[in-house]
């Protein structure tokens, strides 16, 4: 084969592995967004009133201002049980603490299946964390309060998770590897977890968004949308969160499942569940490659973006409908 010939099949080949890639169904919604209407408006509010308070009052989070720490668990086990909720625990020592993981349920009715749908609650040193990752908790609180009368097919679960930071991170004193491991072990059949993480950042300057590598070659120099992103093995779980969301939300979103050691693919709690071998994928405003407050004490709630930030949970609301195969709720279409 001559040297043209070889180039030629590198660069189709390359071609085809990045389609496979970056393909994603349906089109990433542009153009204008209408007012929020009188429930997303609410949906707002609270959603504010989650990150003020994780974010605001009890501020940095972690092992070593054990007292914030517990205040936030608090805060969230609260939360989940004034919305009728009973309130799971894991908790394990790290640092010479004791640290828990937080979960609640809606059974299935096949139990065995699984749906994770988890944000980290800790912050890093130094940092209030309110984009990261106070915005995530306050997604999943909000989603476990909407689908608490569902009637799923498959087990829905809301985890909030301890330790995502550093130290901690790709270590045994993860929550979230903590939490795949258990789910490992009790032989449940976990099919999707979705990790949110940093989710209320959205920029309409054009060169706003960056990327690590060749990434930038492939998706917008704005950031104003949501990303999902999963590994190659999650593929079809990226495929199947980003058509949910495109198809019932009205605002920009991109996916993609390159390989999971690319930087910044791997950089949450889903990584987690890849190690279990668990289907898993991160939904994220990109963090440190949009947000110019991540990991610093300027993280805090006044920087976020809550309208949008509701939208996208609008918009996540029909993607755990679609893998749970659970009725929709009303408040499912707040957003559009």
């Amino acid at each position: 084969m001559s040297w043209v010939a070889a180039l030629a099949v590198t660069v189709l080949v390359a071609a085809g592995l990045t389609r496979y890639m970056v393909a994603m169904p349906g089109r990433s919604f542009a153009g204008p967004l209408a007012p929020l209407d009188g429930a997303a408006a609410a949906r707002r509010d609270r959603l504010r009133a989650h990150v003020e308070m994780l974010g605001g009052r009890i501020g940095e989070r972690s092992v070593w201002r054990p007292d914030a720490l517990a205040a936030a668990a608090e805060y969230i086990a609260t939360t989940w049980h004034d919305a009728g909720y009973r309130v799971g625990r894991q908790a394990f020592m790290a640092a010479g603490r004791e640290v828990m993981n937080l979960h609640v349920e809606r059974t299935g009715s096949d139990p065995v299946r699984v749906v994770v749908i988890g944000a980290h609650y800790d912050s890093v040193l130094g940092s209030p964390g309110a984009n990261d990752n106070a915005s995530g908790v306050a997604a999943i609180l909000e989603l476990a309060a909407q689908f608490r009368t569902s009637a799923p097919a498959v087990t829905l679960r809301f985890v909030a998770f301890v330790n995502e930071e550093p130290p901690f991170f790709l270590t045994w004193d993860m929550g979230s590897r903590r939490y795949a491991r258990h789910c490992r072990d009790a032989g449940e059949r976990v099919v999707a977890m979705l990790s949110l993480e940093t989710i209320g950042c959205y920029l309409d300057l054009p060169g706003s968004q960056h990327y690590p590598g060749p990434f930038r070659l492939l998706y917008p120099g704005t950031g104003n949308f949501v990303a999902f992103v999963g590994n190659l093995r999650s593929r079809a779980l990226v495929r199947r969160c980003v058509g949910a969301f495109r198809r019932a939300t009205l605002f920009p979103s991109e996916g993609a499942a390159p390989p999971g050691y690319l930087p910044g693919v791997f950089w949450s709690d889903h990584w987690a569940f890849w190690r279990e071998g668990f289907p898993a994928v991160m939904v994220t405003d990109t963090a440190p490659f949009r947000y110019r407050h991540y990991h610093s004490v300027d993280d805090t709630p006044d920087k976020l973006n809550y309208d949008r930030m509701t939208r996208v949970v609008g918009g996540l609301g029909h993607v755990v409908t679609e893998l749970a195969g659970a009725p929709p709720s009303p408040l499912a279409h707040d957003t559009e």
